[in-house]
């Protein structure tokens, strides 16, 4: 069984950098998404090795490329309406993975699990190893749309409180759609998170084979 995870599973809402999968699981969180995949990965990889059932958890980050109904047209979408803005300056590090590549470590866990296998039982960080501006990706991909770079922003104080306010609201008039920005949300916008990929590397065989500016010709046509 192969669980396609999260990165936020460890994000405590403060900056996330460099850390590897012995990082412990968040003590808190601002959203049930994070909070559930959490969950849901510990029982995923509790499970491994009862009534010979192998299993493995993947933490692909911000997954982008073609056919993406998340991050590419939320953020086309907003700059397109003049409601795009960073949080904070926009240097913090994140990492991403182009869409390819999280099929390909998906792939490569799937060729590699077994009872015996090192991988089995175990959760791994995976990304283009090489963690880049949230600035940098956010207008990488406008540009890719033929759109301008961001350039207004934001304080993180401000996209918090915004956050909460709106999580209120839409709690309290049971509104169906998604809130503009939630806590959750801010606190990712606002700090850096990236991760160390050797051991996926090591016991998965992940290397990226689709670089960020192949990815991105692909996107744009």
């Amino acid at each position: 069984l192969i669980y396609t995870s999260t990165p936020s599973v460890v994000h405590g809402g403060g900056d996330v950098a460099g850390v590897d999968e012995s990082e412990p699981y968040a003590e808190h969180f601002t959203a049930y998404y994070p909070q559930t995949k959490a969950e849901a990965e510990k029982m995923v990889l509790a499970a491994n090795g009862e009534q010979g059932l192998s299993t493995v958890a993947l933490r692909p980050h911000l997954i982008w490329g073609p056919g993406d109904n998340h991050l590419v047209p939320g953020a086309i979408k907003r700059a397109r309406a003049g409601r795009l803005r960073l949080v904070g300056d926009g240097t913090q590090l994140v990492d991403h993975i182009y869409v390819d590549n999280a099929a390909d470590a998906h792939i490569g866990a799937m060729d590699r699990l077994g009872p015996e296998a090192t991988c089995a039982g175990r959760a791994y960080f995976i990304s283009q190893g090489d963690p880049i501006p949230a600035s940098a990706l956010i207008n990488a991909i406008l540009a890719a749309a033929d759109l301008p770079p961001v350039t207004k922003s934001v304080s993180p104080r401000l996209a918090y409180a915004a956050g909460a306010l709106f999580e209120l609201i839409y709690g309290t008039f049971r509104l169906q759609s998604e809130p503009p920005m939630t806590r959750f949300m801010a606190e990712q916008l606002a700090t850096a998170h990236w991760f160390d990929i050797t051991a996926a590397r090591r016991d998965l065989g992940c290397e990226p084979k689709v670089s960020m500016e192949e990815g991105l010709r692909r996107l744009r046509e």
